[in-house]
């Protein structure tokens, strides 16, 4: 058994306490801890309380430092617990920890799982696919993956994948429409987007190119295709690789037909 003899405040930290048992400095503990404790100048202690109050003073110093890492940003359950994890807390203590944070509030998967959708709609206009990529990477529960991600309604989805794809449409002036197409399902499918969200998309995106249109994509494209062929081909076969070539592009038959002409009369 030993009496506690002295309490001092730490000079650098205020709300820490140094414990002198009989004379000797004992261990520190938090200011929540002292008090939870009934911690007083002539109080007795045995050694089971004693190992009991170094316990639950770890576990308010994890607790405190769960609520610095919370205090930049919403995190999730398992971020926190990874973090106090890596600042070699206990797993028993971090979870303690947790547990105390989770009542107070400062931690609520739920809350956390609308927010993160709500941002990764706003600012990314990420489809329910990446979006759940995402929860996974934050240890968010399926169940609650599946709750959160029912909110997100086909017509919103739509609503933001016609968006990004508007955005290609304006950046792909020297693009058939073709090229284009391709563009937008190829970007709509890494945003997470389901395949009949971007069919309904791309049906809505008008791409039709007026007949003047064609030249100024001929003159970014076609002088490379033919470039690319006419060191290697000659007559019948470079035609038939400058139209397989630009066919797969998008170009019509006819836009090709004529500019092959223009360039075998350049000859």
């Amino acid at each position: 058994m030993r009496m506690i003899t002295k309490i001092a405040r730490q000079k650098n930290n205020p709300e820490r306490y140094n414990i002198y048992l009989n004379e000797e400095y004992a261990f520190p503990v938090d200011e929540a801890i002292l008090l939870q404790f009934g911690l007083t100048k002539g109080k007795v202690l045995d050694e089971f309380e004693i190992q009991e109050i170094a316990y639950e003073d770890e576990i308010r110093k994890a607790f405190n430092k769960g609520l610095n890492f919370l205090s930049y940003q919403m995190r999730s359950e398992h971020e926190v617990k990874k973090k106090l994890l890596t600042l070699e807390f206990g797993e028993a203590v971090a979870l303690e920890a947790i547990q105390k944070l989770k009542s107070y509030g400062f931690i609520n998967d739920e809350n956390y799982t609308k927010a993160l959708l709500d941002t990764k709609k706003a600012t990314m206009k990420k489809g329910p696919k990446a979006i759940r990529q995402d929860l996974i990477k934050k240890g968010i529960d399926k169940s609650l993956q599946d709750e959160v991600l029912a909110t997100y309604s086909l017509e919103e989805q739509i609503k933001l994948a016609l968006q990004l794809a508007e955005k290609i449409v304006r950046s792909e002036k020297r693009k058939t429409p073709v090229q284009v197409k391709a563009k937008i399902q190829d970007y709509l499918l890494r945003k997470g987007y389901a395949f009949p969200i971007v069919e309904e998309v791309l049906n809505q995106i008008e791409l039709e190119q007026d007949e003047e249109n064609w030249q100024p994509l001929l003159e970014a494209q076609g002088e490379k295709v033919w470039k690319k062929y006419v060191s290697k081909y000659t007559g019948y076969e470079l035609k038939m690789k400058v139209k397989q070539t630009l066919y797969q592009k998008g170009f019509p038959i006819e836009v090709i037909n004529r500019f092959i002409e223009e360039k075998e009369n350049e000859v």
